[in-house]
C-alpha cells in the first residue's frame, strides 16, 4: 500500500491551463510556417497583384474591342504590347540619353570642373581652385576613381538584376493576359458558387474596382501630360538637351512613383541641364519646385476629385501606408485601392441629415458666368474664397 497522499482537487493543474498552452504552441506553429510561406510567395503574390491591377486596367479597352467584333485574346494581346513597346521605347530614350551625357560628362570633365568652380567662386562667393579639384578627381587612389572603379564591378550584378526584372515583367503580362482574355469565364466560375445577391454583389465590386482603377489611370495621365508639356515648354526655352525626353520622363515619373516620384523625377533634367549650364540647372531646380506646388494645391485636387472622388490627403496617406506595407508596389496600387475602399463604404450603412453648423457649412463653387452674374448683382459683396 503505497504512503503517497492523492493531490488534492484545489491543487490540481486546471485542464484550461493545458489547453491554453496548446492554443499558445499552435498560434506559434502556424505563425511561423505562414511566416515562412508568406516569404516564399511573396514575389508571386507580387507579381499577381499587379497583374490584377493591370487587368483591371485594360478591362475597359478589350471590352469596347470585343463589342465591336475583336476576340478578346485577340485586343487584350493587342493592347498589352502596345504597352509593352510604348514602356520599352521609353526606357531605351532615356537610356541612351543618361549614356550620352555620362560620356560627354567622363570625356569632358575638366572642362565641366571648371565651369562649376567658376560658377561656385562667382555666385556664392568660395575660392575654391580648380586645378586643385581636377587633380583630386585624377588622382589614381583618389575617392572618385577608387568610387568608379567599384561600380565597374557592378556590371555584373547589374545585367543579372536587368534579365530577372525583365522575367518578371513577362510573367506580369501573361497572368493579366489570362486574367483579361478569359475574364467572363473566371467571374461565370465564382458567380457559380454564390446565391444571386451574392452575385450582384460580386459582380459590382468588380465593376466599381474596374472604374476605379480606370480613373486613377486617366488621373494620372493628365496630369503626366500637363506636367510632361510644362517642363517642356521650359526646358525647350533653355535650350536644353532632348527636351522631349526629358519632359516625358518628369511627366511620367513623377506621376506613376508616389510621394518619391518628383524627386527622382527632376533630378535627371537638373543634372543635364548642369552639365550645359549650373544657372540654367537652378532654374530648372526652382520650376521643378514652384510646378510641384501649382500641381499639389490647383490641378492635382481639381482632376482627382473629377476623375476618382477621393480626398488629396486619402490618397496621399494611402500611398505612404501602401508603400509602407508592401514598398513600391504597394504604394503605386494603393490610391485605387482606397477610391475602391472609399466607394463601397460610401454604399453601406444608414446615412442621416446633417444639423445647421458652422463647421459643417459647404458653400457650392459657382461656375465663371456664375460667379459674373453673382458679382453683378451684388457689386458691393466680397468675393467667395471658394470659389
Amino acid at each position: 500500500m503505497s504512503d503517497i497522499a492523492p493531490t488534492p482537487p484545489s491543487e490540481r493543474m486546471p485542464r484550461w491551463v493545458w489547453k491554453a498552452v496548446a492554443v499558445f504552441w499552435g498560434g506559434a506553429i502556424v505563425a511561423l510556417a505562414f511566416r515562412s510561406l508568406w516569404a516564399s510567395l511573396y514575389t508571386f503574390l507580387m507579381l499577381l497583384l499587379v497583374s490584377l491591377f493591370l487587368s483591371l486596367a485594360v478591362e475597359p479597352g478589350v471590352n469596347r474591342m470585343a463589342k465591336r467584333g475583336w476576340r478578346r485574346g485577340t485586343a487584350t494581346a493587342v493592347i498589352l504590347v502596345g504597352v509593352l513597346v510604348a514602356f520599352l521605347v521609353f526606357v531605351v530614350a532615356i537610356g541612351a540619353l543618361v549614356g550620352q551625357q555620362i560620356a560627354e560628362l567622363l570625356g569632358n570633365s575638366e572642362k565641366y570642373v571648371t565651369r562649376t568652380v567658376n560658377f561656385l567662386n562667382d555666385n556664392f562667393g568660395a575660392h575654391i581652385d580648380a586645378t586643385q579639384v581636377i587633380k583630386e578627381i585624377n588622382k589614381p587612389d583618389g575617392a572618385v576613381q577608387s568610387f568608379i572603379q567599384s561600380q565597374q564591378n557592378k556590371v555584373v550584378d547589374l545585367s543579372v538584376t536587368a534579365l530577372g526584372l525583365l522575367v518578371q515583367a513577362l510573367s506580369v503580362i501573361l497572368f493579366t493576359f489570362y486574367l483579361v482574355a478569359d475574364g467572363p469565364k473566371l467571374r461565370r466560375v465564382i458567380c457559380s458558387r454564390l446565391r444571386a445577391e451574392q452575385q450582384r454583389s460580386v459582380l459590382d465590386t468588380w465593376e466599381l474596382a474596374i472604374e476605379k482603377t480606370g480613373g486613377y489611370l486617366y488621373s494620372r495621365a493628365l496630369l503626366a501630360g500637363l506636367s510632361a508639356f510644362s517642363h517642356w515648354v521650359v526646358l525647350q526655352a533653355l535650350g536644353t538637351k532632348a527636351p522631349v525626353a526629358l519632359a516625358l520622363w518628369v511627366g511620367v515619373i513623377s506621376q506613376f512613383l508616389p510621394v518619391v516620384g518628383t524627386y527622382i523625377a527632376g533630378a535627371l533634367p537638373v543634372l543635364v541641364t548642369f552639365i550645359d549650364s549650373p544657372t540654367k540647372a537652378l532654374v530648372v531646380l526652382v520650376f521643378v519646385v514652384v510646378y510641384q506646388q501649382i500641381e499639389n494645391y490647383l490641378f492635382l485636387p481639381r482632376i482627382t476629385a473629377r476623375t476618382m472622388d477621393l480626398h488629396p490627403a486619402v490618397a496621399f496617406g494611402s500611398a505612404i501606408a501602401g508603400g509602407a506595407v508592401l514598398g513600391g508596389v504597394g504604394a503605386i496600387l494603393a490610391i485605387p485601392g482606397a477610391a475602391m475602399i472609399q466607394a463601397l463604404l460610401s454604399n453601406t450603412g444608414t446615412r442621416h441629415e446633417v444639423i445647421d453648423s458652422d463647421l459643417t457649412v459647404v458653400k457650392p463653387k459657382l461656375r465663371r458666368h456664375q460667379r459674373r452674374a453673382a458679382r453683378a448683382q451684388h457689386p458691393t459683396a466680397e468675393p467667395d474664397a471658394d470659389t
